[in-house]
C-alpha cells in the first residue's frame, strides 16, 4: 500500500530550488514574465515582482531570505493542487517530483502523466514527464523529475544564487554565491516573518521624499497667512 504524502519533503524542496536557482532581485523569465527569487510570479500572489526595486538588493542576505520565505508561502498552493489532481496514494518522492513539475509548468490538472498515474500506470506516468519540454533547455529538469518520481533519485550539490541587473536580465555566467544544503535548510526553517525587500515605488522612500515638499507647502501657507494679516491691519 502506498503512503499519501501531503507536504513536500526537505529533500524535495532542495531539489526544486536547485532546478529554479535563486535570483534575489526581480528578473524577466524566458516568457518575459517578471519573476523573483525562486520562480515566484505575481500569479502566485504578493509581492508583484514587477513592482519590486530592480537589481540586486544592497543586503544580499535579506534578498535570499525573502526568496526562501516567498517559496514557502507559494508552495502550499501547488501542493494542494497536486493533491486535488492526483487520485491515488503517493510515496514522498513521487509527490516531491509532481510538485516540482507543477511548480514549473502549472500543468498537473491537464497533464497526461496525471491521467496515467490515476489509471494506475506509473511507468507511463514517468515517461510522460518528457512530454513537457518547452523550452528545450528544460529537458534536464524533466529528466531529473522523472527519475525522482520513478526511482526516488534526488539531485545533490550546491544551490546557485544568480545576479540580475536593473533591466531584469540574469547573469548565468557565474553564480554570485552557492548555498550548501545546511544553509538552505536553515533558510527553509526560518520563521515566516515578512522581510524588508522594498517594492517600487517604495512606500517608505516615497514618504521620505514627499516630507520636505509637505513641509515647504506648510511654510508657504503660514507666510501667506502672515502677509494677509499685515495687509488687513
Amino acid at each position: 500500500m502506498k503512503t499519501t504524502a501531503k507536504k513536500t519533503s526537505d529533500r524535495g524542496l532542495l531539489a526544486l530550488i536547485r532546478h529554479e536557482g535563486v535570483v534575489p532581485g526581480p528578473y524577466l523569465d524566458v516568457k518575459e514574465v517578471w519573476t523573483f527569487g525562486i520562480g515566484h510570479t505575481a500569479a502566485a500572489g504578493t509581492p508583484d515582482p514587477a513592482r519590486m526595486t530592480r537589481g540586486i538588493p544592497v543586503d544580499l542576505d535579506a534578498g535570499i531570505r525573502e526568496a526562501f520565505r516567498i517559496l514557502r508561502t507559494d508552495i502550499a498552493a501547488y501542493e494542494a493542487e497536486v493533491l486535488g489532481a492526483v487520485k491515488v496514494p503517493l510515496e514522498p518522492h513521487e509527490f516531491d517530483a509532481l510538485v516540482s513539475f507543477h511548480y514549473n509548468t502549472g500543468g498537473i490538472a491537464k497533464a497526461a502523466l496525471t491521467r496515467h498515474l490515476n489509471a494506475g500506470n506509473r511507468t507511463a506516468a514517468a515517461a510522460a514527464f518528457m512530454g513537457w519540454l518547452r523550452p528545450a533547455a528544460i529537458r534536464s529538469r524533466r529528466e531529473a523529475e522523472r527519475d525522482l518520481f520513478a526511482e526516488g533519485r534526488y539531485p545533490t550539490g550546491t544551490i546557485p544564487v544568480w545576479s540580475v541587473d536593473r533591466n531584469g536580465k540574469v547573469d548565468f555566467s557565474r553564480p554570485i554565491r552557492r548555498l550548501g544544503e545546511a544553509e538552505a535548510l536553515a533558510l527553509l526553517r526560518t520563521p515566516l516573518n515578512p522581510q524588508s525587500i522594498p517594492t517600487s515605488p517604495d512606500a517608505s522612500t516615497a514618504a521620505a521624499s514627499t516630507a520636505p515638499v509637505q513641509a515647504a507647502a506648510s511654510l508657504t501657507t503660514r507666510i501667506f497667512t502672515f502677509l494677509k494679516t499685515l495687509i488687513g491691519a
